[in-house]
């Protein structure tokens, strides 16, 4: 099988990754050790077929922070949520598992969705259907369409959020013209 051969820049943050995994595996970020991951890495990229990480090429560090305070407030009232329902309710607590239809066919948004999703307690992505970028979330205590559909709109929020930080042009200007409000043109005016 015969592929398209991926450019050294295109591949550098993959490479970049892997030598930082490389060096937290064996807790030791030496340059030897570090030289070494990157011949490995290399190595791995060259032997085994990974698809190219299609990055944005833009970061947007202000919507960046409030977005991890909000993250990490929700790990915190999560938590209390999952300490309460196991105590309170235990075993009669009402779980589903509900289907979320993403913007973005990006692979990358798609996984960084679902990895948001699962670091909160009481939600776990159990199946991604890259085709329609659907998430299938297993939601704590959804008793009824309500509470899926809250839960629809937390995860929707949350990859508005990230789209907001690294998505691409064409995302996020997808994204503003879905959430801004209808234009005042042709108000007023009778047929």
């Amino acid at each position: 099988m015969s592929r398209k051969p991926i450019s050294l820049r295109t591949e550098l943050p993959l490479l970049v990754w892997l030598v930082i995994v490389w060096g937290a595996l064996w807790r030791d970020f030496s340059p030897g050790n570090l030289l070494f991951g990157a011949l490995i890495a290399v190595v791995v990229a060259r032997v085994f077929y990974l698809p190219p990480v299609e990055l944005s090429g833009r970061f947007n560090v202000l919507r960046a922070i409030p977005f991890a305070l909000v993250f990490l407030a929700k790990v915190v009232a999560a938590s209390f949520q999952v300490i309460f329902l196991s105590v309170a309710k235990g075993p009669r607590v009402v779980n589903a598992v509900v289907e979320v239809p993403l913007r973005s066919h990006s692979d990358l948004m798609v996984t960084a969705t679902g990895h948001v999703l699962s670091l909160i307690p009481g939600s776990l992505v159990v199946e991604v259907d890259r085709s329609t970028s659907t998430l299938y979330i297993h939601g704590l205590d959804i008793r009824d369409e309500a509470d899926a559909a809250k839960l629809r709109k937390e995860v929707q929020d949350t990859e508005a959020g990230l789209i907001r930080i690294m998505g691409t042009k064409a995302e996020l200007a997808a994204l503003e013209a879905e959430t801004a409000p209808p234009s005042a043109a042709g108000k007023g005016v009778t047929p």
